[in-house]
């Protein structure tokens, strides 16, 4: 075998600049190339329908951070009389009828009596100090003790879930917010609105009541992410105790 005996002394040219180019060339061309691909593998981010927040967990009533019910209406209430009082002092003559806001007239005991009802309806359909919440790709499941549960899909747009003599309900998403329409006869209308933060250990929400085309009765609840405890326990959310657990009997 013979080898090639190669002078120390022996210097090999270097690249000259333009060759250095072109190949620089060459390799940026291949990176567009495949950063295309990659790019064309990607779906695509529909701005007008944002990727849905994850409502799934079990949650628990903050009552520190929600709404007492009659503390609610009083404060409604003021606000409407004041505005009321407003209205007659300092831009209607007193000559004028009375002042009515919606179809609430603020003299009325009757109608503060309807009001009144329709703050007890939400303190009554917001009660459950626990809710579980289940979702995947298809659907989301609000579970509430002693009550249906709330089911929406994930696609845009209102979607019926239920209609009867009785009422009919609709449900849809408003950006991240996850919304519920409920109809019932005699023009009673409930609505419930839903968001989580996001880092999704806070979910918050707003109950709204309504007869007609009146003032809206709205009930603010906020709920905290639990670890909820093994099926065999029942478990409830007070003010004065925080949770409180006891041990299944068969019956429950």
């Amino acid at each position: 075998m013979t080898f090639l005996a190669v002078p120390h002394n022996t210097h090999y040219p270097l690249p000259t600049k333009a060759w250095a180019k072109g190949a620089c060339m060459v390799i940026f061309i291949f990176c567009l190339a495949g950063e295309s691909i990659a790019q064309d593998d990607l779906p695509l981010l529909d701005l007008d329908t944002p990727v849905r927040l994850n409502f799934s967990g079990s949650w628990e009533k903050d009552f520190t951070r929600s709404d007492n019910w009659e503390d609610e209406l009083n404060r409604v209430m003021r606000m409407r009389q004041e505005q009321a009082a407003a209205q007659v002092a300092g831009i209607r003559p007193l000559s004028r009828p009375r002042v009515s806001i919606g179809n609430i007239n603020l003299n009325s005991s009757r109608s503060r009596s309807n009001f009144v009802n329709l703050a007890r309806v939400a303190e009554y359909i917001s009660r459950q100090t626990t809710m579980e919440i289940i979702q995947n790709r298809n659907e989301v499941r609000v579970e509430r003790k002693g009550e249906a549960p709330l089911i929406c899909g994930m696609e845009t747009g209102p979607t019926p879930t239920f209609s009867s003599p009785h009422g009919s309900e609709f449900c849809g998403w408003n950006r991240l917010q996850l919304i519920f329409e409920i109809t019932l006869p005699e023009q009673l209308y409930i609505t419930h609105q839903f968001s989580v933060s996001a880092n999704g250990s806070s979910l918050q929400l707003i109950t709204s009541i309504q007869n007609g085309d009146g003032i809206p009765f709205n009930l603010r609840q906020t709920y905290n992410k639990y670890e909820a405890p093994p099926e065999e326990y029942n478990c409830i959310q007070t003010i004065s105790r925080g949770r409180v657990c006891s041990q299944r009997t068969p019956l429950d």
